[in-house]
């Protein structure tokens, strides 16, 4: 039996016993039969109480419920102490707002109330990170230092399940370019669960790196990782719900997805892509330079050879099918960027 109905059967006792109460009432004032009265409103009050119930009881308290267990601890206190400031700086402001004239004695204290109540939360809400860093006295100096201020005041990013499973994120985090705390959302970690426990191998096998990748990032990743359960009621795809937090917790999001990556631009939702980091890092040749790799391939046009760069980066040599499983000294003749990344064309150095 759901709370729910509960409300609803208890809320239909009470308005059918308040009806009954004001058909009397009703049949006195303009007579008549009270029985008739009181047997009408007993039914509407029944039917009211039935179908209102749920809607001024439990569902608020149910939806208040999910909004606190989706909110940060830290944006919750900043919320709580914003309100005690509020009320207590509304209340310093009562008894001079009471000296006034009537009825603005009487209206002024409870709007001050509700006007500082609601400032004190969004301000402290808005600048929680600096009042706290203030408090703790983590403030960066006024020449831009920033050695202070510990990796718990910046913003957290989120991780997507592919670029756990991918693994880069581990090698990048050991170096320090992520600043703020790694947030893992429990549906991220029960698919990748879901993943690993797949009766294909290929899917089984990306699963249980992803496990792996995770555990390697807990234990060596320079900023901490962490594994919340904060979630997104009434979303079932584990993409759309990594887009909803990551609004309400105002922070980017990793990730290889490009599906993903493309849905959370067009959202406003930063985020950061560990391929376009790649590209972005690889060694750039211009035309004319020179460079040995190793030809493990045959090209798509005749004659053509194909060999990889350390960072993946593609090397097309002309005529250098003879030279497969060899490594050779080309010159770059021409450098194409594609969607992919970078792809070199080269041709074989003479002279050597």
């Amino acid at each position: 039996m759901s709370t729910e109905f509960i409300s609803r059967i208890v809320g239909m006792i009470i308005s059918a016993i308040g009806g009954v109460f004001f058909g009397i009432g009703v049949a006195a004032r303009i007579g008549g039969p009270p029985y008739r009265y009181a047997a009408i409103f007993l039914l509407v009050g029944a039917l009211i109480g039935l179908v209102l119930t749920p809607y001024i009881t439990v569902r608020p308290f149910m939806a208040l419920r999910r909004r606190i267990r989706q909110t940060p601890a830290q944006q919750l206190l900043a919320a709580i102490i914003g309100l005690v400031v509020g009320l207590i700086i509304a209340a310093l402001l009562a008894f001079p707002l009471s000296m006034l004239p009537p009825p603005f004695s009487q209206v002024f204290p409870f709007v001050a109330a509700l006007l500082f109540g609601y400032l004190g939360i969004v301000v402290m809400t808005t600048r929680q990170h600096d009042i706290f860093a203030l408090v703790r006295g983590q403030l960066p100096s006024r020449g831009g230092g920033d050695k202070g201020k510990d990796c718990s005041d910046r913003r957290p990013v989120l991780l997507d399940t592919s670029v756990i499973i991918d693994g880069r994120i581990a090698d990048i985090s050991r170096t320090g370019f992520i600043e703020g705390e790694m947030l893992v959302p429990r549906f991220v970690l029960n698919e990748l669960q879901h993943i690993a426990d797949s009766s294909d191998s290929l899917r089984r096998n990306r699963g249980r790196r992803g496990l792996d990748m995770l555990r390697r990032l807990q234990n060596e990743s320079v900023t901490p990782v962490r594994v919340t359960d904060m979630d997104i009621e009434g979303v079932r795809e584990v993409d759309d719900k990594l887009v909803l937090l990551a609004k309400q917790l105002h922070c980017p999001i990793v990730t290889n997805d490009y599906n993903l990556n493309r849905v959370a631009e067009l959202q406003g939702i930063r985020v950061l892509n560990i391929n376009e980091l790649a590209n972005a890092v690889k060694a750039l040749f211009l035309p004319g330079e020179s460079l040995d790799v190793k030809i493990v391939q045959e090209g798509k046009e005749v004659g053509q050879g194909v060999g990889y760069l350390d960072d993946g980066t593609m090397v097309v040599v002309e005529d250098g099918k003879p030279y497969i499983d060899r490594e050779v000294h080309v010159t770059v003749t021409k450098v194409l960027q594609t969607a992919a990344g970078r792809m070199l064309f080269a041709r074989l150095s003479t002279g050597r």
